[in-house]
């Protein structure tokens, strides 16, 4: 069951999250009492290494979502309530109450338990496999405008299950800031993603998003990638067409 949300340019727009409850696994060696660090660790690391297979970037433990992660692991550990609203709260919620300030955010958990217990990099390992099989986790984990984590993991005084969190965000000072300025004599207008802005004669929009949308002049064509801080002009063309171009600021 995906969640997630997404604050894009002045706006609220989509986010995301998933959830995995794994089944039993073979008897294994015990984890040790205060080694929930270690298993955290060994997450991280197969995440990553999942990640750069798919050609993404490493993502970057942040305090405040570690702490997130931590809160709801602890209380699903503590109450053995499952669930991305488990303590009441969505994942972004969470996040803010933290401290992390995001433009993106999403959340994988998942629980798994064995009589026998597990060894510490086995634990990681039937967490991990669980997420990547599940088309939402997978998304959530592989989603490249994703840079920072925080992985939490608490097991059960009653029930023995493990349950485990791992967060994804993207800050709010990440966001994509570039304008559009119309260069001709004419209104014309342009589209941002699925969304058509009209623009008088002169006039200059400004546009912030979380994920960078495909923009495109009033007849299509190639796409362009918004970079931060650009500067976008729609010029009259031949035969009364118009050429979107980037120009210096």
């Amino acid at each position: 069951m995906p969640w997630s949300r997404t604050l894009a340019a002045l706006s609220l727009a989509v986010a995301l999250a998933a959830c995995l409850a794994a089944s039993p696994v073979p008897p294994a060696r015990p984890v040790l009492a205060g080694s929930e660090a270690a298993s955290e660790a060994a997450v991280l690391a197969r995440a990553n290494k999942a990640r750069a297979e798919a050609g993404l970037a490493a993502l970057v433990p942040e305090p405040a979502l570690q702490a997130a992660a931590q809160g709801l692991a602890r209380y699903m550990a503590e109450s053995d309530r499952y669930g991305h609203d488990a303590d009441g709260r969505t994942p972004a919620q969470r996040s803010e109450a933290a401290g992390y300030r995001w433009c993106a955010v999403a959340e994988n958990i998942a629980y798994v338990m064995s009589s026998a217990g597990f060894a510490t990099d086995e634990l990681a390992r039937r967490l991990m496999d669980g997420w990547i099989a599940s088309p939402g986790h997978r998304s959530n984990l592989l989603d490249g405008d994703m840079t920072q984590t925080g992985v939490a993991i608490a097991q059960s005084a009653s029930t023995r299950r493990y349950y485990a969190v791992q967060l994804f965000g993207r800050p709010r000072d990440a966001r994509v800031r570039f304008e559009v300025r119309n260069g001709g004599r004419q209104a014309t207008r342009y589209t941002l993603g699925e969304q058509r802005f009209d623009l008088p004669p002169g006039m200059t929009r400004t546009h912030e998003q979380c994920r960078a949308e495909p923009l495109r002049g009033p007849a299509g064509g190639a796409a362009v990638a918004p970079r931060d801080g650009a500067h976008y002009r729609l010029e009259p063309a031949a035969a009364g067409a118009w050429r979107l171009v980037e120009v210096e600021g």
